[in-house]
């Protein structure tokens, strides 16, 4: 999964412009992400990437990066 794919969708779900995206931005206190928007996020990214995301997980991704270095373990 290429960055570009991934920027897109996070930007989409959570309605900020994808130049505000660098894998240090911290989702709930940069994009005010909450539960709900991390459960659609997580959801888009799933098929975008054609995998199922742990929703136990969700709390451990704290910034763009983290998400980034799931997806690049979990995907081909």
């Amino acid at each position: 999964m290429n960055w570009e794919t991934i920027r897109g969708v996070i930007a989409e779900v959570l309605g900020c412009d994808e130049d505000q995206l660098a894998a240090e931005t911290r989702l709930r206190e940069d994009l005010h992400a909450d539960s709900l928007t991390a459960v659609e996020l997580c959801m888009a990214l799933e098929e975008a990437c054609g995998i199922t995301i742990d929703d136990a997980l969700l709390p451990t991704f704290r910034t763009v990066g983290d998400i980034l270095d799931y997806l690049n373990g979990h995907t081909e």
